[in-house]
């Protein structure tokens, strides 16, 4: 069984407040909130949209939340996860999860990541859009023609367009044939070009801190390889910044290693609606609230829900 964990985009206003109820996550958030430097309370329960659309804000935001579902569901669960994986900024997620980081280092490092990718965002206008369907030949021919990156593949038909915001619309104007363009909740181009004066600011951040050898299974959305040293996890998460998210290669990884069923932790849904499409026949639980955690262990336990 693995678990995975999303990336920028899956957040939405309010999403925190279920698991407020839970005693101690209050007190749990407020010390993820000091150590990233963002104030999660307000900003999973009270904030809009637009608020937590800001890269600042949403990168700690998810991240925290993956951290807290993952830390609450182990103390709810008899199952087993034996293997993880993060997509996007998710990935420090992960990293936290095997062991390569601490809940402190992974939350004080993606703070610095947000404001980094923030400041290089505001340099030029640009942005993302997922594009659903069509040739992949002729998609990827396509954002060639106008300067776009294909800055995440997701599989499932899906690959992500990032590059200025002109560009975007001229490639959606006329896209080509058999595909949607959905514009993206984000605020900039990641994992592009764009982003390399990031890359720089996280590599000076991150050789501070002690990343050690993976604990359990960690997949590297780099290429959907496993990774089994610390500081090796620890340098693709921080050239993934600037480089392309290869999730259907893990997705691929994933069905090679055989994986009997798929944990996608809060804000949850994407990665499993993913995997529903690239994983047909392997079962999954969106952990998006506490309610969710019975599906889940039963899930990992092979008992009847």
């Amino acid at each position: 069984m693995i678990g995975v964990f999303p990336g920028q985009g899956s957040q939405t206003p309010g999403f925190l407040e279920p698991w407020l109820e839970i005693d101690g996550a209050r007190e749990r958030l407020a010390q993820f909130s000091e150590w990233s430097e963002v104030d999660l309370l307000e900003a999973g329960t009270v904030s809009d949209a637009d608020t937590i659309r800001d890269t600042r804000i949403a990168q700690p935001l998810i991240v925290a939340a993956s951290l807290l579902s993952w830390e609450l569901f182990a103390g709810h669960s008899t199952g087993v996860i034996d293997g993880v994986a993060g997509h996007s900024v998710g990935e420090f997620a992960a990293l936290a999860a095997a062991g390569v980081l601490s809940t402190e280092d992974a939350l004080r490092l993606v703070g610095i990541r947000g404001r980094a990718m923030a400041d290089a965002a505001a340099a030029v206008q640009t942005g993302m859009s997922a594009v659903i369907g069509g040739d992949q030949d002729l998609v990827l021919a396509a954002l060639a023609e106008h300067d776009l990156t294909p800055a995440n593949f997701n599989g499932g038909g899906q690959i992500v367009a990032a590059g200025a915001t002109e560009n975007i619309a001229a490639f959606a104007a006329s896209p080509p044939a058999g595909t949607r363009v959905i514009p993206l909740s984000v605020a900039g181009a990641f994992h592009t070009r764009f982003m390399a004066p990031a890359v720089e600011t996280l590599r000076t951040a991150a050789a501070t801190r002690t990343a050690s050898d993976p604990q359990r299974t960690l997949w590297t959305n780099r290429d959907g390889s496993v990774v089994t040293s610390g500081s090796g996890a620890l340098d693709l998460a921080v050239d993934q910044v600037a480089s392309p998210v290869r999730w259907d290669s893990c997705m691929a990884a994933f069905a090679e290693a055989g994986v009997a069923g798929i944990v996608e932790f809060a804000p949850a849904g994407t990665l499993v609606g993913l995997a529903k499409r690239a994983l047909r026949g392997v079962p999954s639980v969106a952990i998006k609230t506490p309610d969710d955690f019975s599906a889940a262990d039963h899930l990992l336990t092979g008992e009847r829900a």
